[in-house]
């Protein structure tokens, strides 16, 4: 529990591993007892056919928020599932107060099919700065964590994702069509170019962490919601990489970006990915 006097950074260095544990412990109780077991009545749409949500969501998420909410009083959590309910207090994220970002199923889709592409992501910011995140993929056992100023580790092992092989295609993973307007899709098109390999993107915490391994070399997103963002982000960052949007300025939990936006392995295919996209 933090001290009344206690900075972010004093928090982190005492509780980091408690974070970890919340995040494993929700996976295990609610999460993994129903990976390949749902039941229909445990599976709902929200805003429409690939946007789902099931029990494990839900559970994982309440787990989490009253886990996270006890380890640091006076922080708020704001969670995909609560935002859905009460789309307010997704505002949280713009204020002081340290807040818990909080995807309990990245990857809903995949886990409701039975593929092992899911993750929960967690990330805890304050004043629109991002300070620490965790991603954990269940199905691995691979925990990925990241502390501002401290590097970017994927189970205990630090992150160097390096750059892109010389004479080969960027690899960039990009939105899936039905969360872009017209104009992103536009903007996206630019991708589809020489020298360019880009495939659909499936969990967003997952394909982060791809990019901060060095697996693939890039993104192309086209949406803001911060807890699918907000904990790859600073793992790119903290392991080396990059994140722009097409004005050329680093991706701002707190929104109003101009989309779509990247993240990559190194600063220079950062810049090459917005320059496709503003060609686009």
């Amino acid at each position: 529990m933090i001290e009344e006097t206690e900075t972010i950074d004093e928090f982190l260095t005492r509780h980091a591993a408690d974070v970890e544990e919340a995040v494993r412990k929700a996976a295990a109780a609610e999460i993994m007892p129903r990976f390949r077991r749902l039941a229909a009545h445990e599976v709902d749409q929200k805003a429409g056919p690939h946007d789902l949500v099931t029990d494990a969501d839900r559970k994982a998420e309440q787990y989490l928020t009253e886990t996270l909410g006890a380890l640091l009083p006076g922080s708020v959590v704001v969670g995909e599932e609560a935002v859905h309910a009460n789309p307010a207090s997704y505002e949280a994220i713009q204020g002081d107060t340290p807040v818990w970002i909080v995807d309990p199923v990245d990857g809903t889709r995949q886990f409701v099919h039975g593929d092992p592409g899911f993750c929960t992501l967690v990330a805890l910011a304050q004043g629109g700065v991002l300070r620490a995140s965790w991603t954990y993929a269940p199905t691995r056992d691979q925990l990925a964590t990241a502390v501002r100023g401290q590097g970017a580790f994927l189970d205990g092992e630090r992150l160097h994702p390096g750059a892109p092989q010389a004479g080969r295609d960027l690899r960039i993973a990009t939105s899936h069509p039905d969360y872009t307007t017209d104009e992103e899709k536009r903007a996206l098109l630019g991708l589809w170019t020489e020298g360019v390999a880009p495939r659909a993107c499936g969990s967003a915490g997952l394909t982060y962490l791809a990019v901060a391994r060095g697996e693939l070399d890039a993104t192309a997103f086209s949406w803001e919601a911060a807890w699918d963002h907000a904990a790859g982000l600073l793992l790119v960052e903290e392991a080396g990489g990059a994140h722009l949007t097409l004005t050329g300025e680093p991706f701002r939990i707190t929104g109003h970006n101009t989309l779509p936006f990247t993240a990559a392995r190194d600063a220079a295919t950062a810049r090459r990915v917005v320059e496709l996209l503003t060609a686009g």
